[in-house]
C-alpha cells in the first residue's frame, strides 16, 4: 500500500514534470571541454539540453550517494563490530552448561521461620 502511495504521489508528478522538461529543451546545444577553444570538435559535444540535464543529474546522484556513503563507513563498520560481539557473546552464552543447583537443606542448629 505504501508503495503505490510513493508512487502516486511522488513518482507520477516527477515523471510528469520530467518529460515536460524534455520536451520543452530538444534543441541541441554545444558542451565542451575547452575553455581556451570553444569551437574545438575534438572536446566538444552536441546533445539535447534534457539529455544534458538529465546526465548532470544522474552524477550529482551518483556523487551525493557516494559521499553518504563514505562519511557513513565508521558508522557501518562500528555496527558489524558490535554484530561480531553479540556473536561471539551468543556462542560464549550457549557453550556454557548449566550447572546444577543443589538444593539446600537447613542445618542442624537453625530454626525454620514461620509466618504468622
Amino acid at each position: 500500500m505504501l508503495n503505490r502511495v510513493i508512487l502516486v504521489v511522488i513518482l507520477v508528478p516527477l515523471a510528469v514534470i520530467l518529460i515536460a522538461l524534455a520536451v520543452a529543451n530538444r534543441m541541441s546545444v554545444a558542451f565542451t571541454l575547452d575553455p581556451f577553444n570553444p569551437g574545438n570538435p575534438a572536446l566538444t559535444l552536441q546533445l539535447p539540453l534534457f539529455v544534458m540535464l538529465f546526465l548532470a543529474l544522474g552524477v550529482g546522484l551518483v556523487l551525493g550517494s557516494f559521499a553518504t556513503w563514505w562519511k557513513q563507513g565508521r558508522y557501518r563498520k562500528e555496527a558489524r563490530n558490535k554484530a561480531r560481539e553479540v556473536q561471539s557473546l551468543m556462542r560464549e552464552i550457549s557453550d556454557r552448561k548449566p550447572v546444577p543447583q543443589a538444593p539446600v537443606a537447613p542445618s542442624a542448629g537453625t530454626v525454620p521461620a514461620t509466618r504468622h
